[in-house]
């Protein structure tokens, strides 16, 4: 049967203006924190330099954005406020390329109609005095002002009281205000920023403009406004993110006539990694997104440092031709869509890999005691533990052997460059079966910074088999050394794989076990993918598998429990991809057997070996499954513990 019509059929018509433009405030305007960001961007795109945001009741009775821009002229001050008018774009080409960070005319009218707003604003072209125009009555009246702008909205949501019961308290208004002024505050170091609440100044940025006469570019402006903004702790617990690096960030370099894509900012360090993703801040062109290509992508930087659920922290900038992103996907504009959403995932992949894998170590910054980027309640206990040595390096140089001292040749440990001079009448002794493989020969051992001082510093002692007590500038540097081998072992087995074979090793005696049937079919079916993991595993019986190559690197291992961990990873994944799909778990697997153990005693020179791999080893500050390798504890540290001073 069919449905009943309705008793009363509604006309087609049209909308009230008043309703269509309440209808777009509802898509604008969420709470006061809407407000206010749609406020910041217009001063933005006036080109001030200074913005004030004053607000009352959490924004809800007053919010109020003065800035010093270009104003409004008087002709076109109450055109500004009508639907869809503004200056941004005139034609579908200015829309399909805008760079500006407002552009949709649509803020104001929808404001308008939920608020009561007047606009006062002054040019700098030979005006006497400035205007104010009252959005609700559309009166004009001069007053007077400096050059710029102040748009000041009350009573939020007045014409639509229902809106009102959504929203949430007033501290916690403020809060998302805060918030929004605090986003654009990251990505524009040049302008200063002050938030007043009822009366009192509650945050306050000051303008940090670089100063290009004195070789300051913007990666320092925005160093400074960084800590500013997010705190000291966010930017000692993090690196420089530069891509490509022979650009100058935030400059728009071009390629054929668009701009090249280029990655900028700061990343934290795997320790500063937080429970929740609060710290994460993604810019496209200098506004402020959500997007999931760039958090991927950020987060899959991490996946070779940072494991389990914990969330990076960075702040991350990307310039791009205007014309390869779509800006006008959302009318918040918080969302984008990339015309080439894999290249920009590669770009900044790349840009937080490469900045995240130079050792942390080699670096020589002022000394820090705070903890690293978390909320109180999630730092560890141990926080006076610094994971990066920050001061200047003091004048020390490593002491030559004692008489007496056992010395073993490093060779067999650590292949040294030409240009580093050998141990002091250092006498020749081989150990059989060396604890560390050498080096390749296209990676030099590190040399010392100046003064002759190794980052790392030089061993001491060795505690309870596990951990390496080492002497460097800053004080003491505490290394758990199977997690540092681990890593060392994994980062070389990459390499290996990357140029398409892992070099293997020959067994004198083939090591054989007794093989499950799965074990012995994976053997034979995965026998490719196994040579180009340097092993080679082979049928000896049909319950009993023989090994009778391993790779290089692993020589010192155990090769039956090292094959059974292999022929298990290889038995939950297709054989044929899974160097491509399952690389850098199965490689973990194989360096974890082939790090030293724990418990196993070391000779100061192979402590001392393994430092120096570590100086020169890529993402060597965490082992493979995300924890910290070594640990730095300064002077200033030792003498709190011991209350020297005081």
């Amino acid at each position: 049967m069919n449905a009943p019509l309705p008793a009363h059929r509604r006309p087609i018509r049209e909308l009230p203006d008043e309703l269509i433009s309440q209808i777009a405030a509802g898509e604008v305007v969420e709470r006061p924190a809407s407000v206010v960001r749609e406020l910041v961007d217009n001063a933005l795109d006036a080109g001030a330099t200074q913005i004030t945001v004053r607000l009352q009741a959490g924004g809800v009775r007053l919010i109020s954005v003065e800035d010093d821009g270009t104003g409004i002229l008087r002709e076109e001050l109450p055109t500004a406020l009508k639907r869809h008018a503004t200056s941004k774009i005139a034609s579908l080409n200015d829309l399909e390329a805008v760079d500006t960070m407002g552009f949709r005319g649509e803020a104001l009218a929808a404001i308008c109609s939920i608020a009561e707003v007047s606009v006062l604003t002054r040019t700098e072209e030979g005006s006497a005095h400035g205007w104010l125009l009252d959005g609700r009555s559309g009166e004009l009246q001069p007053t007077a002002r400096a050059r710029g702008t102040t748009v000041e909205v009350r009573e939020l949501f007045f014409a639509t009281p229902a809106r009102r019961k959504f929203l949430k308290s007033e501290s916690t208004e403020l809060a998302h205000c805060l918030e929004a002024v605090r986003r654009h505050a990251l990505a524009r170091p040049e302008v200063g920023f002050a938030i007043w609440h009822d009366g009192k100044l509650v945050a306050q940025w000051r303008a940090v403009a670089p100063d290009l006469a004195g070789g300051e570019h913007l990666l320092d402006a925005l160093r400074r406004r960084l800590a500013d903004v997010l705190g000291e702790e966010f930017i000692d617990n993090a690196v420089a993110v530069n891509w490509p690096a022979s650009d100058v960030p935030g400059e728009a370099a071009t390629a054929g006539g668009q701009q090249r894509l280029r990655v900028w900012g700061f990343a934290g360090v795997p320790d500063a990694a937080r429970s929740r993703a609060d710290w994460q801040f993604a810019y496209v062109n200098g506004r402020f997104v959500r997007d999931k290509v760039i958090t991927h992508a950020a987060r899959s930087a991490y996946e070779d440092v940072l494991h389990g659920h914990r969330q990076p922290v960075y702040a991350l900038y990307v310039s791009i031709d205007p014309t390869r992103v779509d800006v006008n996907v959302h009318p918040t504009k918080i969302e984008v869509r990339f015309r080439d959403s894999r290249e920009v995932h590669q770009a900044v992949r790349h840009a937080v890999e490469g900045a995240l894998a130079a050792p942390r170590s080699a670096q020589t910054l002022p000394i820090t005691t705070a903890p690293s980027a978390m909320a109180p309640s999630e730092a560890p206990a141990s926080s006076f533990l610094s994971p990066v040595p920050r001061q200047q390096p003091l004048p020390w140089r490593p002491e030559a052997p004692q008489v007496g001292q056992r010395v073993s040749d490093l060779e067999a440990l650590w292949r040294p460059s030409e240009r580093i001079a050998a141990p002091l009448d250092a006498p020749d002794i081989r150990r059989a079966e060396p604890v560390f493989a050498p080096t390749p020969a296209t990676q030099e051992a590190p040399a010392p910074l100046p003064d002759g001082e190794w980052p790392l510093g030089r061993a001491v002692a060795q505690l309870h088999g596990v951990y390496i007590l080492a002497e460097n500038a800053q004080g003491l540097v505490v290394v758990d050394m199977h997690a540092a081998h681990e890593r060392i072992v994994y980062e070389r087995l990459k390499q290996q794989l990357d140029a398409h074979q892992i070099a293997s090793q020959p067994l004198l005696i083939p090591a054989t076990f007794a093989a499950t049937p799965d074990e012995v079919a994976t053997a034979e079916t995965a026998a490719e993918v196994l040579t180009q993991l340097g092993l080679e595993i082979v049928p000896f019986s049909p319950r009993t598998l023989a090994v009778r190559a391993v790779p290089t690197t692993l020589a010192a291992g155990d090769p039956v429990e090292l094959a059974r961990s292999v022929l298990a990873e290889l038995s939950q994944h297709d054989a044929s991809t899974v160097v491509q799909r399952a690389r850098n778990e199965l490689l973990a697997t194989m360096a974890c057997h082939g790090a030293v153990r724990a418990n196993r005693r070391l000779t100061l020179d192979e402590m001392n070996a393994l430092l120096r791999q570590m100086e020169v080893t890529e993402r060597s500050d965490q082992c493979n499954h995300g924890r910290p390798t070594w640990r730095q504890l300064g002077m200033k540290d030792l003498d709190a513990l011991f209350l020297r001073g005081r």
